[in-house]
């Protein structure tokens, strides 16, 4: 199998995803992919009509995010007409499964040159947009399995695992000040630029989420955001969304509410792009690689509790790759809820000061579609910055999935 080098990887900050306040929600979000494109093709001095396509991870393909936001950027970008684009999605998921796949082209001999990336904005295209819900409408389907919101899906994770309203208050904390350091350090410099309007001035060249003066105290104020919703009557026979998640795990009696917006992940706009080359491209170009993929992995877990399967897709991508947990020296596990981290740590006996290093979600923000590509250009600058080797990215997804990369420095 050939190698899939990864050339580079760029991305916007990300801006507070709320419209009309955000400083990015005043970008339509195909300009910003535009933007980053464009960022990534100056920054390698890219041969555009050499890129055989750009796959591009999307959560909300409705309303300014549908049609096909890749090839739409593409053409905002004012690229060469004959660079085609996709648009896929696998939930949060997406934006490392858009460059997974553009390896996979790579790694199949098919493709020499072939981007990567995502995008959201979800100031402008809100979650829930697609008005599809989890199960698409499917009565069929939800008589049979009912998927419950994530954030019930979060509460019934920490419940079963015993972790306490302290614990994940704690890890989101820590997120705060591992995010603040990064950014007094400028370590998200290298893989950031500044996104600018219509007429060429800045409007944001950081990221705009963190609140670097939370405290333990703050966030042991703030009130557990699923506990009404839990008791919403939303079962075919009247039954409360606790109480279907509950049926499915008859063992738990009650479900303990831990989560809230301290320690969940930011809804933020954002974009990022990575770029991928055959051995036999870097040859002919001279394009240096930064690393290379060594594997990738997809995998499903129970539905209902939804959020548990970034430990086993992580599993099986180092299998593939020949590696084990300890062979791993970066992990970048997306902090959509803390529990989840927490959960992926535990069950692979994961050091937890290998773990999101620079901040994730919780301070930074979750621009879903955009989201694993971002945190494969974060892991691998800071690969580079700490002289060290490897990293595993791993997120989970709606539906019950996982997703994983291993990445290694050349």
């Amino acid at each position: 199998m050939a190698e899939a080098f990864i050339i580079d990887a760029v991305r916007t900050p990300r801006g507070r995803g709320k419209a009309g306040k955000g400083a990015l929600s005043g970008t339509h979000p195909q300009e910003l992919l535009a933007q980053t494109l464009n960022e990534l093709a100056k920054r390698q001095n890219l041969k555009k009509e050499d890129v055989d396509d750009v796959v591009v991870g999307c959560v909300s393909q409705a309303k300014e995010q549908g049609a096909c936001i890749a090839r739409n950027a593409v053409l905002a970008a004012e690229w060469p007409e004959t660079v085609t684009g996709v648009t896929l999605n696998r939930f949060c998921g997406s934006g490392l499964q858009a460059l997974n796949f553009a390896a996979m082209g790579v790694m199949s001999g098919q493709q020499d040159l072939v981007i990567g990336g995502g995008v959201e904005s979800m100031s402008r295209v809100p979650m829930g947009s697609d008005e599809a819900l989890m199960d698409g409408h499917n009565l069929k389907l939800r008589a049979r399995i009912f998927q419950v919101p994530q954030g019930i899906s979060a509460d019934l994770i920490a419940t079963i695992d015993g972790v306490t309203r302290e614990q994940v208050d704690a890890f989101a904390l820590k997120s705060q000040q591992n995010a603040a350091r990064a950014i007094e350090e400028r370590r998200f410099d290298k893989g950031m630029f500044a996104v600018v309007g219509d007429d060429g001035k800045v409007l944001l060249d950081r990221d705009e989420h963190p609140r670097p003066t939370t405290t333990a105290e703050s966030l042991a104020g703030l009130e557990a955001s699923f506990v009404m919703m839990g008791q919403a009557p939303m079962g075919p026979n009247g039954e409360t969304l606790d109480q279907i998640a509950l049926a499915r795990y008859p063992e738990v009696k009650e479900i303990k509410h831990v989560h809230h917006a301290g320690n969940s992940s930011g809804i933020v706009d954002g974009a990022a792009a990575v770029l991928l080359a055959s051995d036999a491209y870097v040859k002919k170009s001279g394009l240096k690689p930064r690393a290379r993929i060594r594997s990738t992995a997809t995998y499903g877990a129970e539905p209902v509790i939804m959020l548990t399967a970034p430990a086993p897709a992580s599993e099986l991508a180092l299998k593939k790759a020949g590696m084990t947990v300890k062979d791993i020296d970066l992990w970048e596990i997306n902090e959509a809820f803390a529990v989840v981290p927490l959960n992926t740590i535990r069950r692979l006996g994961i050091d937890p000061s290998r773990v999101n290093v620079n901040g994730g979600a919780i301070a930074l923000g979750h621009p879903l579609g955009a989201t694993g590509a971002v945190l494969l250009g974060t892991v691998l600058d800071e690969l580079e910055r700490s002289n060290k080797a490897t990293a595993l990215i791993t997120l989970c997804i709606g539906g019950g999935m996982g997703i994983a990369t291993v990445i290694e420095r050349v």
